[in-house]
This record gives structure tokens, sequence and C-alpha cells, in this order.
């Protein structure tokens, strides 16, 4: 029986993954959405250092019960979770498609979000973290 017990759990550990992208890489998805970089003036620079201090580039991160993927999308304002109560779903996205490889979704999400008027302040990680700062090494060398 704790043979078996082992097992299982060795598989369920096996079973979850990452997937991490290096900032370069993130930076060219980054520029594949018309408007995302220069709306209200924010760089390539800002959303990478966004996703360095909230996710570390995993695209599959969903540690949280309410944040999902590379930006953490909350569930309650911007994608539908199927249970958080009086979600709103204003990106009209499925969290799930939050941590696949298909960054268009999670980028055209992040773009329609910068568009309220909190912008990249919606992440108080982006407030604590990289408002004000010198970005240059998140986008050196890409």
């Amino acid at each position: 029986m704790a043979l078996q017990k082992i097992i299982v759990f060795s598989l369920l550990i096996g079973a979850v993954s990452t997937e991490t992208l290096d900032r370069c890489t993130f930076i060219k998805e980054l520029e594949k959405v018309p408007g995302l970089i220069g709306s209200k003036d924010y760089t390539a620079g800002d959303y990478v250092c966004l996703a360095h201090h909230i996710s570390g580039y995993d695209i599959s991160l969903h540690n949280s019960p309410t944040e999902y993927g590379i930006m953490q999308i909350n569930s309650y304002y911007w994608c539908d979770d199927g249970k958080t109560p009086g979600r709103k779903n204003l990106c009209g996205i499925s969290c799930k498609d939050l941590l696949d490889s298909n960054m268009n979704d999670d980028l055209e999400c992040v773009k329609r979000i910068v568009q309220d008027p909190n912008g990249l302040e919606a992440w108080p990680a982006w407030t604590e973290k990289c408002k004000g700062q010198d970005l240059t090494p998140y986008t050196d060398g890409c």
C-alpha cells in the first residue's frame, strides 16, 4: 500500500510542468501585439520587469487560486475560471488559456488591462518594483 502511494505521488509530481520563457523571447512576444508597447508610454522594460517579479517568466504559473499565467491575470476581473463568484471576465477569455504557450491571448488581455485608468498599477508588483526605476537591464542585449 505504501509503495502504491509513493508511485501515485511520483506520477502527480511528474505531471506538474512549467514552461518558462527567457526575457528576450518574452520581448519578442510583446512586440507581436500591436499597441501594447507604447500604450500609456509603457516600454517593453515595464512589462518585462513586471513578468520577472510576478512569475519569473513562467507562462504556466497558477500558484494562487485567482492568478493565471506569466502576467498573473486575476480571475475576478479579467478571465473566466468557472468558479470565482461575481467574476467579470473583461478580457472575454478562459483563465486556462492564460496557462498555455500561446502568448497572444495573455498579452491582448494585458493590453485591455492597461487601457483601464490604473494601467500597470493594477499590479502592485509593478508599482513596488518597476515604476520609476531604470528598466534598461530588463531589455539590454535583446
